[in-house]
C-alpha cells in the first residue's frame, strides 16, 4: 500500500499521532514534489513522442491490412508523395507572397530624421 496524504496518520491510544509520524509524512511529501520537479516534461518533446508513437501504430495497421511492412510501407509512401504534390504550390506561393511584402514594407521605410544619413 503507498502512502498518500490522505491516509490517516497513525495514532496512540490517546489518539494523537507521534511526531516523527508526521516528520515522515512531511518528508514524504517533500520526496514527492522533488520528483515531480525532476520529471518534468516538456511539451513539445512530448507531443513528437505522441507523434511518433501514432505513426508507428499506423505502420503496424497498415502492415497487417496489406499482409506485409513492404507493401504497407509503399501506401505510407505514395500517401507521402500525393501531399507533397498538393503542398508544394501553395507552399512556393506563400513564399513569393511573403517576398512580395517584406519588399514592400523596406520600400515604404522612411528615415526618421533625413539628417542621420
Amino acid at each position: 500500500m503507498f502512502w498518500t496524504r490522505k491516509r490517516p496518520l497513525a495514532a496512540h491510544a490517546d489518539g494523537k499521532a507521534p511526531d516523527h509520524t508526521r516528520e515522515i509524512a512531511a518528508a514524504y511529501d517533500r520526496g514527492r514534489k522533488d520528483e515531480r520537479k525532476a520529471r518534468k516534461r516538456h511539451p513539445i518533446l512530448m507531443g513528437l513522442t505522441f507523434g511518433a508513437a501514432a505513426l508507428g501504430a499506423v505502420v503496424l495497421v497498415l502492415a497487417a491490412k496489406e499482409g506485409s511492412f513492404a507493401r504497407s510501407g509503399d501506401v505510407v509512401d505514395q500517401g507521402l508523395a500525393v501531399a507533397a504534390d498538393k503542398a508544394e504550390p501553395a507552399v512556393r506561393d506563400a513564399a513569393g507572397g511573403a517576398g512580395d511584402a517584406i519588399k514592400d514594407v523596406g520600400q515604404s521605410l522612411k528615415p526618421a530624421d533625413d539628417k542621420a544619413r
